[in-house]
């Protein structure tokens, strides 16, 4: 027991270390926690404007697949952009040299990296690209609930994958301000989700009671 509490005092004191070693004044830490919030609430916001009054698809000259590639193209744009500033807001950072030098930062940053790019890849794959860009949003249902990997996994990959990816780029820098900013990605998609997945789910029960009504119309 004295063993274990010394070790959660000398964790504390890590932690309380590296969070003293981040440089709150500077504003492209800000300008990254707003990209972070800003790109889920606007794909959200934009998706139920489509449901509800079909905005893209009426931009899109009538064509919902094409208004869905509109969105598709515009969430990739903000993720770059995102990503960008993230990546700009940990080099402005300084370096916290324990966690640098522990000599398992660098294999867990790099197993983080990998394994959040093959959860987001192969999401993308499986879903295509109307699947993985809201396109039931548009109208553009699956014929069946995806449950191959990486769903077999994760219910959401591509959002898990993308923090995890997050977080293995601050450890491989040994920025503990990208890790901050890793937990706020993890709670803008908590939140997200949250909105996201009973909206789909209704989408999803909506059509399958329009089935069901037609098949027995059928009989």
């Amino acid at each position: 027991m004295a063993d274990l509490e010394k070790y959660l005092f000398l964790t504390k004191l890590y932690a309380q270390d590296a969070f003293s070693s981040i440089d709150w004044s500077h504003p492209s830490l800000y300008i990254a926690v707003a990209s972070i919030l800003f790109n889920p609430i606007w794909w959200n916001v934009v998706a139920r404007m489509e449901y509800h009054n079909k905005t893209l698809t009426k931009l899109a000259g009538g064509n919902a697949k094409w208004g869905c590639y509109g969105l598709a193209v515009a969430i990739f744009s903000l993720g770059i952009i995102r990503d960008f500033l993230y990546e700009r807001a940990l080099n402005a950072q300084p370096l916290y040299a324990p966690l640098a030098a522990h000599p398992y930062t660098k294999p867990l940053a790099v197993a983080l990296f990998l394994t959040g790019n093959i959860l987001v890849l192969t999401s993308m794959y499986a879903l295509g690209v109307t699947g993985t860009y809201l396109g039931d949003y548009f109208g553009i249902l699956m014929d069946a609930r995806v449950t191959g990997f990486p769903f077999n996994v994760t219910d959401n990959p591509m959002y898990w994958g993308s923090a995890m990816s997050f977080l293995g780029t601050a450890l491989w820098y040994g920025k503990p301000a990208g890790v901050v900013l890793s937990v706020v990605v993890v709670v803008m998609y908590k939140i997200a989700l949250a909105f996201e997945e009973p909206f789909t789910g209704a989408i999803y029960a909506r059509r399958d009671a329009e089935r069901k009504k037609a098949g027995a119309k059928a009989q």
